[in-house]
Formats: structure tokens, sequence, C-alpha cells
């Protein structure tokens, strides 16, 4: 990974702090290619939602958690195609779907081991990569040592 690699993933694990989710929180840096920051982006709830969601109900949580990569795209002022992205967990297939159809070029996520790939995401972020290849999105996924 360059510097401006591993400082923008910096700021990306220091943005998954601001969610609320106990379990998993992610992050994510959308970055001009002028190395700007356009946009970040955390998992939780939705605008006027309540932080308190109960983490508890797996299924309710997920129906209710807007994906950082997502937070991240919506909330940019500017269009993002041709950006990077830095999220600090692989994207599943929904949010890379979004991830292409918002024009981004370039993803970068840091994985300290095989662990942070959890078994029940297996298909889903097999499906991303899969997603990314067909769309000519670049995946970096860095091994980070710690």
């Amino acid at each position: 990974m360059s510097n401006w690699d591993s400082r923008f993933m910096a700021l990306a694990a220091h943005v998954a702090t601001w969610s609320k989710d106990p379990s998993t929180k992610v992050g994510a840096v959308i970055v001009r290619p002028d190395r700007t920051v356009a946009s970040l982006g955390y998992n939780g709830p939705p605008r006027g939602g309540s932080d308190a969601l109960s983490f508890a109900d797996r299924r309710r949580k997920l129906a209710r958690t807007i994906p950082a990569e997502l937070n991240a795209i919506l909330t940019s002022h500017v269009p993002v195609a041709g950006y990077t992205l830095y999220v600090t967990l692989p994207p599943c297939d929904r949010c890379a779907a979004h991830i292409v159809q918002a024009g981004l070029r370039r993803v970068v996520t840091s994985v300290s081991s095989a662990s942070d790939y959890p078994d029940r995401w297996a298909l889903e972020i097999a499906e991303a990569r899969q997603i990314f290849m067909e769309a000519g999105v670049v995946l970096d996924a860095q091994v980070r040592v710690a």
C-alpha cells in the first residue's frame, strides 16, 4: 500500500469508530484523484433513525442499517465517478453494485487475516469481487500487518 492508501485507510478506520453497531464497525472514505476527501460514511441507521437500534435482532439490524459505502456515496456533495473508495471491510455484493453504479473506479479494503471475512458473508464477498471484475473496478484488498 502507498503512503496515501495507508493514510486514507487510517481515516476510514477512524470513521468506523463512529458506528453504534457493537459487533461490526465499518468506515468508508471516498477520495478524489487529487487526493482530497469527497465524502465519509459509516454503517448506521438512516438519517433521523434511532441510534438505539436493537442490535440484538440481526435481521432487523441488517434491514435498518445503511452500509458505510452507501452512506459515503449518498452523502457526497459531488458525483463520485472516477474516485477511489477506501473501506475497512470488504464490500458485499449489494454494496458492490452501488459502488459500480456510482462510477467509483477503485476500491481499497484492508484485512488483518482471513477471519475478517466472516463465513456468513463469504458468498456475498465473492459475488462482489465478480461484480467489480466485470465492471472494471480495481479492487485492492491489502493485508495489514498488526
